[in-house]
C-alpha cells in the first residue's frame, strides 16, 4: 500500500521529505517536545538516520512505524508528524507532535481527525489506538476530544530518562466515529 497524501482544510498530510529534516530536528531537539517522549537530544544525524531507516514502500506492513508530516497547505512547510504502527490488520497506533511554533492553533486537531478518517474509512481499519505519558495533559486532552475513551492506566510500566513513569493507554473504533 502507498501511504497517503490527504488534504485537509489547511494541511498535507504525506510522507516525510529530506527537506523536511531541518524543521523535524528543530522541533524533537526542544526540551518541552522531547519532555514526554522516547528521544532525548535529537540531533540532525538522528534525523537522517530516522529518514533513511524509514521505508514508504513498506508502509501498511504489519508490526512498522511509519512517520507521516504535517506541512502547510500553502507553504508545505513541516508543522508537526503523526506516527502510525500497524499492529495488526485491524488496528493502529498514532502519536503526534507539532513543533511549539504551532501549538495550540488546532494543527493535531485537525490532522489528526483528518487521519482517523482516512484510517477508518479508507483503510477500513476496526481500532486505534494511543499511548500517553500521564503528565502530557495536552495529548491526553486532544485524545479525549477526539472520542477516545481511556482504556487504561499503565503505573509505573516504563523505565523512561531514568525513572519509572505512567502511561494511559486510549482507544476508539470505527463504530464510534
Amino acid at each position: 500500500m502507498k501511504p497517503p497524501k490527504l488534504k485537509t482544510k489547511n494541511f498535507i498530510i504525506r510522507p516525510f521529505a529530506k527537506k523536511d529534516l531541518i524543521l523535524f530536528t528543530k522541533y524533537r531537539s526542544n526540551k518541552n517536545v522531547e519532555k514526554y517522549q522516547g528521544w532525548s537530544n535529537f540531533t540532525y544525524e538522528d534525523a537522517v538516520e530516522f529518514f533513511d531507516g524509514m521505508d514508504y514502500a513498506l508502509f501498511g506492513t504489519v508490526g512498522c512505524w511509519f512517520q507521516l508530516a504535517i506541512a502547510s497547505f500553502e507553504t508545505d512547510e513541516l508543522l508537526g508528524d503523526i506516527a502510525v504502527h500497524f499492529i495488526d490488520d485491524e488496528q493502529i497506533e498514532i502519536g503526534f507532535t507539532v513543533s511549539p511554533d504551532y501549538q495550540n492553533q488546532g494543527v493535531a486537531t485537525e490532522a489528526v481527525t483528518f487521519f482517523l478518517e482516512y484510517v477508518f474509512k479508507q483503510l477500513k481499519r476496526h481500532r486505534v489506538i494511543a499511548i500517553t505519558d500521564t503528565r502530557n495533559i495536552a495529548s491526553f486532552q486532544l485524545l479525549e476530544k477526539l472520542g477516545f475513551r481511556k482504556e487504561g492506566h499503565f503505573i509505573q510500566n516504563v523505565f523512561f530518562k531514568g525513572k519509572w513513569g505512567d502511561e494511559y493507554l486510549y482507544a476508539l473504533l470505527k463504530s464510534e466515529i
